[in-house]
C-alpha cells in the first residue's frame, strides 16, 4: 500500500489522457466510437456512487470519478472533429442497449455491490465497440489514454486499505481493459492475429 495522496495523481494522469485523447481526436488524427464514449461518462459515476453508499472514501473512490468524467470530455470533442464520426452500427446500439439495460437494473435493486457489478458489466459493454474497433482498426485510435490509464489504475489499486470486492472491483476492471486496449493499438496485436490465422477483416465482429 501507498500514502492515499497517490491517488490524485492518478487522476491527474487520467485526465491529462483524456484531454490528449480529446485533441487528438480534434485534429483528426483520432476517431473514436461514439456510443461507447457517451456511455461510458455514467458508469464510472454509478460506480462511484455506490462506493460512496457502501462507506469508501473519498480518497479511495476519487480514481472512478475521475474515469467517469474523462470519457465525457472525449464525448464533448466529438462535437469538434475534423474528421466524420466513427459508423455506429447495430453492434455498437446493441452493446449500448444492455448497457443502458444494466443502469436501470441498478435503479431497481438499490444496493451497493450489486450497483458495482452492473456498473463494470455497463461500463463493459459499453466499451466493447472501442475494443473491438481497437482490434480491428488500431489506427484509428490512440494509445497512449489507455496507458495512462493502466497506469492510473495501478496507483488506484495501491492506495487501497481494505481489499474486498467495492474496493478493488472497479479500479481492477479499468486496468484490465486498458491492458487489452493498450496492447490491441500499439502493438496492433489484433492486426497480427488476424494475420496469422489468415482471417479478412470482414471475418472479426463490427
Amino acid at each position: 500500500m501507498i500514502d492515499q495522496n497517490w491517488v490524485f495523481l492518478a487522476v491527474a494522469i487520467n485526465l491529462i489522457g483524456a484531454l490528449l485523447y480529446a485533441y487528438s481526436v480534434i485534429r483528426g488524427n483520432t476517431r473514436p466510437n461514439c456510443v461507447t464514449w457517451f456511455i461510458l461518462s455514467f458508469a464510472p459515476l454509478l460506480a462511484f456512487a455506490a462506493m460512496l453508499i457502501q462507506g469508501v472514501s473519498f480518497r479511495e473512490s476519487v480514481f472512478t470519478l475521475a474515469t467517469g468524467l474523462s470519457p465525457a470530455i472525449v464525448f464533448v470533442s466529438t462535437f469538434f472533429a475534423r474528421q466524420p464520426k466513427w459508423d455506429i452500427t447495430k453492434f455498437d446500439l446493441t452493446c449500448g442497449a444492455l448497457s443502458m439495460t444494466g443502469f436501470l437494473l441498478w435503479i431497481i435493486l438499490q444496493e451497493g455491490n450489486i450497483a458495482i457489478v452492473f456498473a463494470i458489466l455497463a461500463d463493459g459493454l459499453a466499451f466493447l465497440p472501442t475494443l473491438v474497433k481497437a482490434f480491428r482498426f488500431p489506427e484509428s485510435e490512440n494509445p497512449y489514454p489507455f496507458i495512462g490509464g493502466m497506469i492510473a489504475a495501478l496507483i488506484a489499486l495501491a492506495i487501497v486499505t481494505t481489499y474486498d470486492f467495492k474496493h478493488l472491483a472497479f479500479p481492477l476492471y479499468i486496468l484490465i481493459v486498458d491492458v487489452l486496449a493498450s496492447l490491441f493499438i500499439y502493438f496492433k496485436l489484433g492486426r497480427r492475429i488476424m494475420r496469422n490465422f489468415e482471417l479478412p477483416e470482414d471475418e472479426i465482429i463490427r
